[in-house]
């Protein structure tokens, strides 16, 4: 055999195996939207130029990058969250039909990839069997420092649904949700509910918190919160920058344990505190405080607490705004009722007992 025959056959099998890695499309398939959680989506910060730089997830600056322009200041008058430099204002991308935004959070990262994939690996499966991109697979990512009821976002969100609609040729949605996108998605049905059913065929929620995630979000505002383990995290946000963060985000608080709901094993914020007996020896105890009993507890760990931005000295104790308008948001969740029409499915573990205990059931 001649080297031009041999030529010949290995571009005729590179087409062949070319050809059989083309995804298959199946236009019969209901359109699937992807909602992220905390933490799920990119966030580009835009300055009055009009430049865009991706400021969550990345990995070069990450931390400082995170203090200039993801530290923000609760607005009780609107509700909303603003960035500490007012220059600055915070957006999703919406490349991909909303996919970019949450598959890969660090697109940049080559090493160690897998730490910041989101629905990364769920995407590249659909694909395979048969979705496809703006078609009949979505995503919608949003700033996940806001509320859950900010209207700014669920107007975004109906919208979304909307277009989903219109592009699969008329055909109800399937939502998937991750964590607190649930709620987002609990939200929007409770205040927009003849939209919802309008649009949506069935709702998957993944590990949904309905009733908070106390545990979580307690050590969250005391401690701050890592998203990625191992060494990665060194390249990452530190937990102290975090923190600063999750103070003025509103979505936090609203993940709180809910007041109104019997928990069958009540979460306990639990705190070792050094004492004294009457000789002057030390020993530790450990103090349990029951939901209400810890908002105050966290309340006083914060008294004194602040933040120093472009040398400014900004206090930053809890605040009790946003744990009014959190409150609220707990009320509308708790009202809301799904549509008859719509099919419910809640996917949850119930086996993994940890201290970061997270409530999945609904009603």
């Amino acid at each position: 055999m001649s080297v031009l025959e041999d030529l010949i056959r290995a571009i005729e099998l590179w087409l062949r195996i070319a050809k059989e890695q083309v995804p298959l499309v199946d236009p019969s398939l209901d359109p699937v939207l992807l909602v992220p959680g905390i933490g799920g989506s990119i966030l580009e910060a835009v300055d009055e130029a009009g430049n865009k730089e991706r400021v969550w997830v990345r990995i070069l600056a990450a931390d400082h990058e995170c203090r200039e322009k993801l530290w923000a200041q609760f607005d009780a008058s609107t509700g909303k969250t603003i960035s500490v430099d007012e220059k600055i204002r915070i957006t999703v991308p919406e490349d991909r039909y909303g996919l970019y935004a949450i598959d890969t959070l660090d697109p940049d990262l080559i090493i160690g990839d897998d730490s910041v994939y989101y629905y990364h690996d769920m995407i590249v499966q659909m694909i395979k069997w048969g979705y496809q991109e703006g078609k009949t697979l979505f995503g919608f990512g949003y700033d996940f420092r806001q509320s859950n009821r900010l209207s700014e976002t669920l107007d975004k969100f109906s919208n979304k649904l909307e277009s989903v609609y219109t592009a699969s040729g008329g055909k109800k949605i399937n939502l998937i949700t991750h964590s607190m996108g649930g709620l987002l998605v609990k939200c929007f049905m409770s205040l927009h509910g003849d939209v919802f059913e309008k649009y949506v065929k069935s709702w998957v929620a993944i590990a949904a918190p309905f009733q908070g995630a106390p545990g979580y979000i307690n050590s969250g505002l005391l401690n701050g919160m890592s998203f990625v383990e191992g060494w990665q995290s060194k390249f990452f946000i530190s937990k102290w920058t975090m923190q600063q963060l999750l103070i003025e985000c509103p979505s936090i608080y609203e993940l709180l344990a809910s007041s109104t709901y019997h928990w069958e094993d009540t979460p306990l914020l639990q705190i070792w505190k050094e004492s004294l007996d009457d000789n002057g020896k030390k020993s530790a105890i450990l103090e349990s405080y029951e939901p209400d009993e810890a908002i105050k507890m966290i309340q006083k760990a914060l008294s004194k607490h602040e933040i120093i931005s472009d040398g400014n000295h900004i206090p930053l104790p809890l605040n009790e705004d946003i744990l009014i308008w959190a409150k609220e948001t707990q009320d509308i969740l708790s009202q809301a009722k799904l549509p008859k029409s719509v099919k419910f499915y809640n996917i949850y573990g119930i086996d993994y007992d940890t201290a970061h205990t997270v409530c999945m059931f609904w009603g």
